[in-house]
């Protein structure tokens, strides 16, 4: 996508802003799984340079708009679910169980849902 831009964060480090407009949640997910899988391997390669300037580690943060969907952290309860399957359905919702923090997170048409993927180090 083009409407991506770039900030400065610090005197070398950038931050590269996408905006995915309107995409499920399962794609959005696997993107984000498919970046951090590369700054990994970067960060991996890096440590066998032992001499001479190192690849330069990205950092992202997507942006978009998911249809209904109800996702559940590894610390969350199904029971605060709060549609059954049937209910889902006549919602045109989905439902996932992720491997982040917390319970049950619900995006939908018109809320802005921002992803970070950003080396700490």
């Amino acid at each position: 996508m083009d409407l991506s831009t770039f900030k400065k964060v610090g005197k070398q480090n950038q931050v590269r802003f996408d905006d995915l407009g309107k995409i499920s949640y399962q794609k959005a997910w696997d993107l984000q799984q498919d970046l951090l899988k590369k700054t990994v391997n970067i960060k991996i390669a890096n440590r066998n340079i032992l001499h001479g300037p190192k690849h330069k580690i990205p950092h992202h943060f997507l942006f978009c708009e998911h249809p209904h969907v109800y996702t559940l952290g590894r610390s969350g309860s199904l029971d605060h679910l709060l549609l059954n399957e049937k209910e889902l359905e006549e919602k045109s919702a989905t439902f996932y169980k992720i491997n982040r923090g917390g319970d049950i997170t619900y995006h939908g048409p018109g809320q802005i849902v921002g992803y970070p993927i950003l080396d700490l180090d």
